[in-house]
């Protein structure tokens, strides 16, 4: 069956909570009866099957994550949602000085399984509601961290995350959900895949190459993974042949994949929608340059949003984030210059 980023997360929570019931999950307004499922629609008529763990809560992200610490301790499985990835930041010291640590402190007799979901990307809505928020935390020792960009990979990424003995974080972008109705994003991207039957998990810590090349490598998550491949089949027009990758998992970052795509092509791009500064794209430009810069056929390019915080403006939303097109032009320059 075909579902959207949405659908597939709700499809893994249900069948996660079927197979085990130390899973639950705990935020705000997941399980409001006649509710949106959240901020987002993904635990949308969850309630209904789940009604004692499906945990609405007030408004404390701080709340939300030390209860889910709690619990994980005891040997629950809580996923914990925020409703956008922002608020995140209400709960950092439970999320950084308890959850991410208690495994190491504790000599590793204690497991903290909690999943964190949170919505990311910017979309409408000002910068107290739009950062992308990796660079904040694979600085962590501690946390795993995914980012999926399709329906199958959200599926599997999530199922492998429940099962997980250390906390996972799932960033999940707001204009790939494909949620519906009154929940719809303006600028959404198609992300829907098909799901086969059957359980499967995606491991996490191992990317995919979403297109072959032999030009250059792109590299990009979530909506910019979606943007590089529009890019590329832009630059296909011109003769330019690209390799797309999508680390699907940010930390532990599936270096073996990156190196040997630039081994390849002797040149990688690197685009984010956070700002450039200390963000994800001058982690993996730092790990090439240490391993492979004997292969690099230009220097190594980064793409990202200015250093600012996101706009509100659509006109300059669409400056800050990184678009094919800006893309597209980086890459022929950066061949024209080589």
């Amino acid at each position: 069956m075909k579902l959207t980023i949405a659908e597939a997360l709700r499809k893994a929570i249900r069948e996660e909570m079927q197979r085990d019931e130390t899973v639950f999950c705990i935020g705000e307004d997941i399980g409001i009866s006649g509710g949106f499922g959240g901020a987002f629609t993904v635990t949308l008529g969850l309630e209904k099957d789940f009604r004692d763990r499906i945990i609405d809560t007030p408004i404390s992200e701080n709340g939300i994550f030390g209860a889910a610490c709690g619990a994980a301790i005891m040997g629950m499985r809580p996923i914990a949602d925020v409703q956008y990835g922002d608020f995140l930041l209400c709960a950092m010291d439970q999320i950084i000085n308890q959850i991410a640590k208690l495994r190491y402190m504790s000599g590793g007799k204690l497991k903290v399984p909690v999943v964190m979901r949170a919505p990311v990307g910017v979309t409408g809505r000002g910068a107290q509601h739009a950062q992308c928020l990796e660079p904040y935390f694979i600085s962590c020792p501690g946390i795993k961290i995914v980012a999926p960009s399709t329906a199958y990979d959200a599926y599997g990424l999530l199922k492998a995350a429940v099962r997980d003995d250390d906390p996972v974080l799932i960033f999940e972008h707001k204009l790939l959900y494909g949620s519906k109705g009154a929940r719809s994003e303006t600028g959404g991207v198609d992300a829907s895949s098909e799901i086969p039957e059957g359980d499967y998990t995606v491991p996490i810590g191992r990317g995919v190459v979403r297109r072959e090349g032999e030009d250059i490598t792109i590299i990009g998550s979530l909506l910019m993974m979606h943007y590089s491949l529009q890019a590329a089949d832009i630059l296909k027009k011109e003769g330019i042949s690209c390799e797309v990758i999508d680390p699907r998992t940010l930390w532990p970052l599936d270096m073996d994949l990156i190196l040997n795509s630039v081994k390849k092509t002797g040149r990688v791009v690197i685009v984010e929608e956070s700002p450039k500064q200390g963000g994800i794209g001058a982690e993996i430009s730092a790990q090439i340059s240490e391993s492979i810069s004997d292969y690099l056929l230009s220097p190594i390019t980064r793409i990202a949003a200015p250093n600012t915080p996101a706009p509100f403006s659509p006109v300059m939303e669409k400056f800050y984030v990184p678009q094919p097109e800006r893309i597209a032009d980086k890459i022929r320059n950066l061949l024209a210059e080589s």
